[in-house]
């Protein structure tokens, strides 16, 4: 049987789509890079935020279509949205042929193998998922990055996250899992680890001995075939300065600093209970800028939450304008059912949530034009990530993300994909870095 597996949402969902891709492998299934090939899909879907939703209900409409245009048999949904969702969407979706929730490899590999149609969603209970074999683990691109889930759900009490309903509590995949599956990322020509959770700096405190974040990076620094490791997801009220000390020093985890911070304001702070006020938000960026000079900060924010005034929008805009972060994502407020924000009084119109996305995504365009600007004449470490006969290579810096972050676009001499060069930087196209390759 041919499937194919579509993924949607975070990096977190694309590691569960890797090892349902594995588990179908090993019952024999062969993967295919079209879904027009496939005799079977599986969406795996998100649910994040509203707009996710909506994406992944369009994808399976329009994969929908293939069983009446294409050689398509199945159609499958796993992930987040089916969690939640699952069942409704076997009865609203005649398109879909089963829903799975998270961790039910074992009943996708069934299902698919059976050519089976199922009237409830498969589920397993949260607290019960555990962690797959290093074994089990499908490489699916030729990227010189990978992404690897150090653990899943989340205990924080955010009141505009629906995650924990979809992951449940917080759990720490142990440290010989993670080293394990990092080895064989590496053996596969992965140089560079990007660790994901939905909070990296918890992880080891539900785990025998307490084992902290620190511990597990200097594990993975021991690999000799691993370049660089990123560490993604640092709640902020969790960052001491002990782990800043271990971005910033000498190792192979880069002192890149990925704080979902959400807001400034305090008021604002206490409404979506993320234990963190203006003062010590104040504190940690200079912690940060101090004890580590060379830092990448990148962060998230969300406008337009329940109340939000404009002097409180405008207190985000001033601590923009202050910090000047690297690199700066923004959410337009989400309602998300079952959420205690979601039925709080004083929800702010969409178009005023629009606008403010708009106004601090321009002021934040100027910031990192005018970096990029500043960036021209010097020599950066790259990745290249990508190889096209004629034209640039493609590839990234330290203070770059793969999907999220810009790029820089690589010329001079040849490169193959995973080279990890000097490039001096020539030029500037939007977000995006030009320059060429110096001998080594």
């Amino acid at each position: 049987m041919k499937f194919f597996v579509h993924k949607l949402g975070c990096p977190k969902n694309d590691v569960d789509a890797d090892y349902i891709s594995a588990r179908l492998i090993a019952e024999g299934h062969q993967p295919v890079a079209d879904p027009n090939e496939a005799d079977s899909v599986i969406v795996n879907t998100c649910g994040f935020i509203q707009s996710a939703k909506e994406e992944s209900i369009d994808e399976i409409l329009r994969l929908g279509q293939l069983k009446k245009e294409g050689n398509l048999k199945t159609l499958y949904a796993s992930g987040c949205l089916t969690q939640r969702y699952g069942d409704e969407m076997l009865k609203e979706m005649p398109e879909l042929d089963g829903t799975f929730g998270h961790g039910a490899l074992d009943s996708i590999a069934r299902a698919v193998s059976e050519s089976s149609h199922a009237t409830k969603t498969v589920r397993m209970e949260t607290r019960k998922l555990g962690y797959l074999s290093f074994k089990q683990r499908f490489i699916a691109d030729a990227y010189p990055h990978a992404y690897l889930k150090i653990s899943d759900g989340c205990d924080r009490p955010c009141t505009y996250c629906a995650i924990p309903g979809m992951r449940g509590r917080f759990r720490s995949r142990p440290k010989d899992s993670i080293v394990n599956e990092a080895r064989y990322l590496a053996e596969n020509g992965k140089k560079e680890l990007i660790l994901v959770s939905q909070e990296a700096t918890l992880w080891g405190y539900d785990l025998p001995d307490r084992p902290t974040i620190k511990g597990l990076l200097e594990a993975l620094d021991a690999i000799e075939e691993v370049r660089w490791i990123r560490l993604m997801y640092l709640y902020p009220a969790q960052v001491n300065d002990e782990l800043i000390r271990h971005l910033a020093a000498t190792n192979k985890t880069l002192d890149y600093f990925d704080l979902p911070l959400q807001h400034v304001n305090t008021d604002i702070l206490r409404a979506m209970k993320r234990q963190f006020d203006r003062s010590q938000t104040d504190g940690l960026m200079s912690r940060i800028r101090e004890l580590s000079p060379e830092a990448v900060l990148r962060t998230t924010m969300i406008v337009g939450f329940p109340g939000e005034t404009e002097e409180q929008f405008e207190e985000l805009m001033d601590f923009v304008i202050e910090q000047r972060f690297d690199r700066l994502g923004v959410f337009a407020y989400s309602p998300e059912e079952g959420t205690p924000a979601e039925q709080m009084p004083d929800q702010i119109p969409e178009k005023v949530k629009t606008e403010r996305v708009d106004r601090i995504m321009s002021l934040q365009r100027e910031i990192a034009f005018e970096k990029n600007n500043s960036l021209i004449g010097n020599v950066k470490e790259v990745i290249i990530d990508s190889v096209k006969a004629g034209e640039s290579a493609v590839g990234r810096t330290k203070g770059d993300c793969p999907e999220i972050d810009q790029e820089v676009m690589v010329s001079g001499e040849a490169s193959e994909v995973g080279d990890i060069c000097r490039v001096r930087i020539e030029g500037v196209e939007g977000y995006d870095l030009v320059g060429t390759r110096l001998p080594e």
